[in-house]
């Protein structure tokens, strides 16, 4: 068999050095190269800019199989080399905006799709629309899916998401009721939400993340929203506070990067996924649970070695893809499950 040739974009990052990391455990066949913008120390280091196209060339002299994005290309460059190159290609950076831009893009290039192409922006690399599967079989019979998140301000934190907040936070987004969008902002329509794991009662404010999109205009589930909470009930009441008082507004954006940049030594994460059935003669709320113990970035990266292994060992008809159309919920379920740092409930 030949080995596979793996190229990780934003491989210096903090998600992709996990990436790395669990690939190369799990892995020790495959052939990883690290891409960015500053010159590494090994033949496995390539210098590569998503605003320089000019930089890519050295993807086809390695003879890449497939390319990890792990770092902001607001302009789809990447995307664009590999549909052009037929390159199998997976991204798990993208904001909502952002991934209905680049999914709407691959979908124009439709007809000259040779490769995998597939979008794992999403809560944790997209691993909730498994999990939904993975507890309610049949779409057609579900009315809500309600996903609530706890994000330790103690936990390894990226630039990204704290640059998405910082640049949305005063800007509507759309979550969906009845199949009504709904224009809502971050930070309001506070709920009270009982979390496991001795987490207890906690007041949830609005989220954008990219599962809204996915579970709704992809999955047709009727009524979906995300509402998520921070460690600290000081912190959550705050941000609360300052969107209603229109605070946010008259912040410059470098404040707003400020307040939401700061990152911790490592905490857990940990979110819930309610879902609401209707079978006609009855309904139910069912109830996944996880916590990754090691946090988001552990568990972001994870996933993500998962969709690549499945990529790289499953014969996929070229196309395009949300990350848990290429998987069997159960599978993905059982990794979770297996996974050292790792608990998962169901209820």
């Amino acid at each position: 068999m030949m080995r596979k040739n793996i190229l990780v974009i934003g491989g210096t990052g903090l998600v992709g050095k996990v990436i790395l990391r669990i690939l190369q455990k799990r892995n020790p066949d495959y052939n990883l190269f690290v891409g960015s913008r500053q010159l590494g120390n090994t033949t496995q280091d390539l210098v590569i800019d998503v605003t320089n196209p000019k930089t890519f060339k050295c993807v086809l002299d390695n003879k890449i199989d497939l390319i990890v994005l792990c770092t902001k290309d607001r302009n789809n460059e990447i995307l664009k080399f590999a549909i052009a190159n037929k390159l199998d290609y997976i991204d798990i950076t993208k904001p909502t905006p952002d991934l209905i831009v680049a999914h709407d893009l691959a979908q124009d290039d439709n007809q000259n799709t040779n490769s995998h192409i597939v979008f794992s922006s999403g809560w944790m690399s997209g691993i909730v629309g498994s999990l939904v599967d993975f507890i309610a079989p049949d779409k057609r019979e579900i009315t809500e899916v309600n996903l609530y998140i706890y994000y330790s301000i103690k936990d390894l934190a990226g630039k990204s998401s704290a640059h998405f907040l910082a640049e949305n936070v005063c800007k509507p987004f759309t979550s969906y009721k009845n199949n009504e969008p709904q224009k809502v902002k971050h930070f309001l329509d506070a709920e009270k939400f009982n979390f496991s794991f001795g987490l207890g009662k906690r007041m949830v404010y609005n989220l954008d993340v990219p599962d809204l999109f996915i579970l709704n205009q992809i999955e047709k589930i009727p009524t979906v929203s995300v509402k998520m909470t921070y460690s600290s009930k000081f912190v959550t009441s705050l941000m609360g506070y300052f969107q209603s008082l229109k605070i946010f507004n008259i912040l410059s954006l470098k404040e707003r990067q400020l307040l939401f940049g700061s990152s911790g030594n490592g905490d857990q994460t940990v979110f819930e996924i309610n879902v609401r059935t209707n079978t006609g003669t009855n309904t139910g709320t069912k109830k996944v649970s996880l916590q990754s113990v090691k946090g988001q970035a552990e568990l972001t990266a994870f996933s993500t070695v998962l969709h690549i292994e499945k990529m790289l060992s499953t014969a996929l008809p070229n196309g395009i893809y949300f990350s848990h159309q290429i998987h069997s919920p159960q599978e993905v379920y059982e990794a979770l499950h297996n996974y050292s740092t790792i608990n998962i409930k169901i209820s």
